[in-house]
Order: C-alpha cells, then sequence, then structure tokens
C-alpha cells in the first residue's frame, strides 16, 4: 500500500514538473522568437543604411568617364606615337577616407552576419 502511493506521488511530481517545465520552454522559445525578430530587423536597416552611405562615398563615375574619354581621343588624334604612360588611375584617397571606408565595410560585413546568423537560428 506504502509502495502504491510511492509510485503515485512520483507520478504526480513527474507530471507537474513536465507541465511546468513545458510552460516555461514555451515561454522562454517565444521570447528569444521576438528577440530575433528585432535583431534581423535592426540587421536589415543598419545594413541598408551602411549601403548607402558607402555608396555616397563613392568617386563620381562621370568625372572618371570624362577623363578616360579625353585620354581616348588624344590617342586617336596623335595616333600610335600617343603617349599612354599617364593612363593610370588619377583618383587619391587620403587615409581618413580609407580608413572610413575600411570601417564602413567592415560595419556592413557584420551586418550581414548578424543578419544571417539570426535567420539561421530563428529556423
Amino acid at each position: 500500500m506504502a509502495e502504491e502511493r510511492s509510485n503515485d506521488d512520483k507520478s504526480k511530481f513527474w507530471a507537474t514538473y513536465k507541465k511546468v517545465s513545458d510552460e516555461y520552454d514555451n515561454d522562454f522559445l517565444a521570447r528569444a522568437h521576438g528577440d530575433i525578430g528585432i535583431i534581423l530587423t535592426f540587421a536589415g536597416l543598419l545594413s541598408a543604411t551602411i549601403s548607402t552611405f558607402i555608396g555616397g562615398m563613392q568617386p563620381d563615375s562621370g568625372n572618371t568617364t570624362n577623363i578616360l574619354l579625353m585620354q581616348l581621343i588624344q590617342v586617336s588624334i596623335n595616333g600610335p606615337s600617343a603617349d599612354i604612360g599617364n593612363l593610370s588611375s588619377t583618383t587619391r584617397y587620403s587615409t581618413s577616407t580609407v580608413w572610413a571606408q575600411a570601417l564602413a565595410y567592415i560595419g556592413l560585413a557584420l551586418s550581414i552576419f548578424a543578419a544571417f546568423g539570426a535567420v539561421v537560428v530563428k529556423q
């Protein structure tokens, strides 16, 4: 009789434990799912902002095109004897610009990595 009661108490304990632990796990997963959605949204917005910032830091492509066209015209006019030694890029960047672009690209890579991680964890 005492053994039956002991088994009954054990089964009640484990049933209660399972119920409480399932409630806790479901609540935890719901909070984590919401947090990951927020991280994913933030990473996407940050990536878009950094991409726009990087695009604004690029040199004017119209200016580069004009310089190349002028050099092409000079080669056409002067023929094969044209001096093509100065056809190298004339764009020089300051150290601060190089650092700013490097940090922007690092930030973009990290935000994309965070978005990737959020998608993997969410699934």
